[in-house]
């Protein structure tokens, strides 16, 4: 499978968080000829390449496999749909976006209501955007003709936003970028991993529940005992909204390594190490300080005694929306930070993080 069919698949299934079967089907079947999996009760899926040998430490290859999104909490009498968020997002951003929405016999599309200009009054127009006036629209005309259309309540919902490629200019558009990039980005690398040489062994993890408070990596970190962890994520890209000297993550200037967020301080001997290893090897890295966000990095870092963990980040442009602009080099740059990392990673260096 070509990377750019990889990262199209990814980024068109659906998995709000609790929901990610979708991703793990993508998943097993890009890595069935080179890996073994186990799954846990939380959708974690531990991949085993089979060149591993067993008797080394192990390096957690980690990217989450959910994304943000919606579950249905009522239906109203007129049919439409009363829902609330899963994982954050900006409320102002979401009036007249077209969802899908499952049912048992498949997933439904709607739209998130907005309310025509000629019916608002003045006080509607001035109003905020928040949950409590938003709704989804199926097109049913009644609760009873919604509940025959197969809405359910508890249904999750996601953006309808189908993945888009500008070959010429490397330019990718669509939902989930967060983090079906960085899932993209970890496939790539560890099937290159079993092509090359490493002191250590690798476990990738497809984590889950990442965007409702990093839920499905603790469960990993109960099952496993890694040496080191990299985390593989989509950031939010900076170049269109900060000024240029606080600029520290844009588009086509490759992964973005973060010294801290509101998380998370990344282990400092680790992230010096990476820097070094990117530079020596030429591939692109920009440092970034961060005074919010989160990953799962920031559980890793503390379990199991203490776990040293970096983050490497894909930039992507207007983030946990219905729709995000990032660059195909980006992700293969990536990558390839990736695969370089952890050949030259062993344990002497890793006691020494």
């Amino acid at each position: 499978m070509k990377d750019i069919e990889l990262i199209e698949k990814l980024c068109n299934a659906r998995g709000a968080s609790g929901f990610e079967d979708e991703v793990l089907d993508i998943v097993r079947g890009y890595c069935a000829d080179f890996a073994t999996f186990k799954e846990d009760s939380m959708r974690n899926l531990y991949i085993y390449p089979k060149t591993n040998k067993g008797n080394r430490p192990q390096i957690l290859l980690d990217a989450h496999s959910d994304e943000v999104g919606f579950m249905i909490q009522a239906i109203k009498p007129d049919g439409t749909l009363r829902f609330i968020p899963i994982g954050g997002w900006n409320e102002k951003s979401l009036p007249s976006s077209k969802v899908q929405i499952y049912t048992s016999s498949g997933y439904i599309s709607g739209v998130i209501t907005a309310m025509s200009p000629h019916l608002m009054t003045a006080d509607q127009r001035n109003a905020p955007v928040s949950y409590e006036n938003l709704t989804i629209d199926i097109g049913a005309t009644s609760d009873n003709e919604a509940k025959e259309m197969g809405v359910e309540i508890g249904a999750p919902a996601v953006p309808l936003s189908p993945f888009g490629y500008d070959e010429k200019r490397g330019i990718l558009h669509g939902k989930a970028f967060d983090d079906r990039l960085g899932v993209a980005s970890m496939l790539i690398c560890l099937k290159s991993l079993t092509a090359q040489k490493t002191d250590m062994d690798i476990v990738g993890v497809i984590s889950s529940q990442e965007e409702v408070g990093e839920r499905g990596i603790t469960a990993v970190m109960h099952n496993i005992k890694p040496s080191v962890a990299i985390c593989f994520e989509g950031c939010p890209a900076d170049d269109t909204s900060a000024p240029p000297y606080m600029v520290q993550d844009a588009l086509r200037k490759g992964v973005m390594l973060r010294y801290m967020d509101r998380t998370v301080i990344c282990t400092p001997r680790f992230t010096s190490f990476a820097r070094e290893v990117a530079e020596k090897k030429g591939i692109k890295v920009q440092m970034a300080v961060r005074s919010g966000g989160g990953n799962n990095g920031a559980y890793i870092i503390s379990a199991n005694g203490g776990t040293p963990v970096i983050v490497a980040g894909i930039p992507v442009r207007y983030i946990h929306t219905f729709n995000c602009i990032a660059m195909l080099e980006d992700v293969k740059e990536c990558a390839s930070f990736g695969v370089e990392l952890c050949k030259s990673l062993n344990k002497e260096i890793v006691e020494r993080f």
